[in-house]
C-alpha cells in the first residue's frame, strides 16, 4: 500500500484514541504501541489500551481503523493482559523524549515523536513504524496535545521544521538493565560503526546511557572505542566494571594505549587490573608503565613486526601473517640483529613488489629515522612533521628496538596540546 496522508499518523496523534467494540461500546483508550524487535523490528506487534480493568494488549490484526480515525476491536476477547516478558519496545515508554542514536548521522538525538503507517497485509490492516521525529514539529505536536483537535494539531505542527530518522537508522539506548535483558537490545547498529564514531557518541551521552552503550559492545570494539576517548572519559567508562572485565578489554588494546589508561588510575585499581591480565600482555603493559608519559617511550607501542637483518621477503610475509596486533597499524618491517639492535626499516610497499627470495637488507631504506626512548614527546612530534613520518622506531641507549610510535599517537598528543 503506497504511503499517503490518509494512512500516515504520529504516535502523539494516536495516543488517547478511543477503542470501541462492533456495537459502538467504549472499551478503552490507546495508552502505548508495542513494537517488535529482532527480525520483525519496526512492525507493530500490538496496541496497549487503558481500560477499566487496567492495561490490555490487542494484536493489530484484531484492530480496525475507521474512516473517522477511531479504533474498533473486532473481537473483545482479543484484549488480554500483559504478561510482562514480551520482547516489545513500547514507543511512548521507551522511545519518546529519550536519547537515541542516529546511526546514519552518527550522533545522539532526542526523540520527540514517532511516525507510523497503516497498510494492508493479508486483507487486514497492519501498522509499522516509519521513523522517529527529532525536529521541532514533533516537539510542538507533543506540547499542544490536548489543546487542539487532531486535525488542527497536525496542521499547526506542519509549519515547523520536520526532521525524521528512518527507523532502520535508529538504535535505542535502554538504561534499565532488567528491561534491556528482556528486550534483548544489543545495539547492533552501533556495533557496526567506526570506533571513533562510537567514541563521539559516548562523549555526547549522559552517564546512564553511556554505560548502557559501552557495556553492550564486545571486548574488542570496547577497547578500540576506549582508545579514541580522553583519559577522563576512559576512567568514567570503566569505573563501574570489575577488574576482570576491564582486564579483558585492556588486553585487546594497543599496549601503549593500555599503559596510558592504567597510568591514569590509582595504584590499587591499576594493580588489580594487571593481576587479572594474561602474563604476556601484563608484562608488556607493565614494562611500558615504567616510562615517562611525556617521552617517546610513553607514546610508543610494542606491537610491531620485526625480522632479522639476514631474512628474506618470505620470512617477512610469515612474520606479518603471525602478527597478533592490529594489521592496519603496520607500515613497515623493522630489521634487527641478534642483539635486537635496529639495523634498517623496510616499507611494506617494497615487500609487495619484491621477489620472495629477496633479502630484506636490500630493500631497507638507507636513510631511516629513529629516536631515543627518553626524547620529549614535543620533539617526537617535530620529527613526524619534519620527515612526514607514518611511524617512528624507538631505541634505547644500546640501540635496541623497544617500540614504535604511530602517527595517530602523535596526533592524539597534538590534540591534547590545543
Amino acid at each position: 500500500m503506497r504511503a499517503n496522508q490518509t494512512n500516515l499518523s504520529s504516535l502523539t496523534a494516536l495516543l488517547g484514541t478511543p477503542i470501541t467494540d462492533a456495537g459502538g461500546r467504549l472499551r478503552g483508550r490507546l495508552k502505548d504501541v508495542a513494537v517488535a524487535t529482532g527480525a520483525e523490528a519496526g512492525h507493530v506487534a500490538g496496541l496497549i489500551f487503558k481500560t477499566s480493568d487496567g492495561a490490555r494488549l490487542a494484536e493489530v490484526k484484531n484492530i480496525l481503523q475507521t474512516p473517522s480515525g477511531a479504533l474498533e476491536i473486532r473481537d473483545v476477547n482479543a484484549l488480554h493482559n500483559l504478561r510482562g516478558d514480551e520482547n516489545f519496545l513500547l514507543l511512548q515508554q521507551d522511545i519518546v523524549d529519550r536519547q537515541i542514536v542516529d546511526v546514519h548521522g552518527r550522533k545522539v538525538v532526542r526523540a520527540n515523536d514517532v511516525n507510523l503507517q497503516w497498510f494492508s497485509h493479508d486483507a487486514l490492516q497492519a501498522l509499522r513504524v516509519t521513523g522517529v521525529e527529532v525536529g521541532l514539529s514533533g516537539a510542538i505536536r507533543r506540547i499542544f496535545k490536548g489543546l487542539l483537535s487532531r486535525n488542527a494539531l497536525e496542521s499547526f505542527s506542519s509549519h515547523f521544521a520536520t526532521r525524521v530518522i528512518p527507523w532502520e537508522f535508529v538504535d535505542v539506548i535502554e538504561v534499565d538493565p532488567a528491561r534491556r535483558v528482556k528486550l534483548k537490545i544489543e545495539h547492533v547498529n552501533i556495533a557496526r560503526m567506526h570506533p571513533s564514531d562510537i567514541a563521539d557518541i559516548l562523549e555526547d551521552l549522559a552517564p546512564a546511557e553511556r554505560k548502557a552503550v559501552f557495556t553492550a559492545l564486545d571486548e574488542e570494539l570496547a577497547a578500540e572505542a576506549l582508545e579514541e576517548v580522553g583519559p577522563k572519559l576512559q576512567k568514567s567508562l570503566i569505573e563501574f566494571l570489575d577488574s576482570g572485565h576491564v582486564a579483558d578489554i585492556v588486553e585487546e588494546m594497543d599496549p601503549g594505549a593500555a599503559a596510558d589508561l592504567l597510568g591514569e588510575l590509582s595504584n590499587d585499581r591499576s594493580e588489580a587490573i594487571l593481576n587479572e591480565m594474561e602474563p604476556e600482555e601484563r608484562q608488556e603493559v607493565s614494562d611500558l608503565l615504567e616510562f615517562r608519559e611525556d617521552s617517546a617511550a610513553g607514546r610508543m607501542t610494542t606491537d610491531y613486526v620485526s625480522a632479522r637483518v639476514e631474512a628474506t621477503v618470505t620470512d617477512a610475509v610469515q612474520a606479518l601473517k603471525t602478527f597478533d596486533g592490529d594489521p592496519e597499524n603496520v607500515t613497515a618491517v623493522y630489521l634487527v640483529d641478534e642483539h635486537e639492535s635496529l639495523m634498517g626499516v623496510v616499507p611494506l610497499a617494497r615487500l609487495v613488489i619484491a621477489l620472495p627470495e629477496t633479502r630484506l637488507a636490500v630493500l631497507a631504506d638507507p636513510r631511516f629515522t629513529s629516536c631515543h626512548a627518553d626524547l620529549p614527546q614535543a620533539e617526537v612530534a617535530e620529527l613526524f612533521d619534519k620527515y612526514n613520518l607514518q611511524a617512528l622506531p624507538v631505541i634505547n641507549s644500546a640501540r635496541r628496538l623497544v617500540g614504535v610510535i604511530q602517527a595517530d599517537h602523535v596526533i592524539a598528543f597534538l590534540r591534547q596540546e590545543r
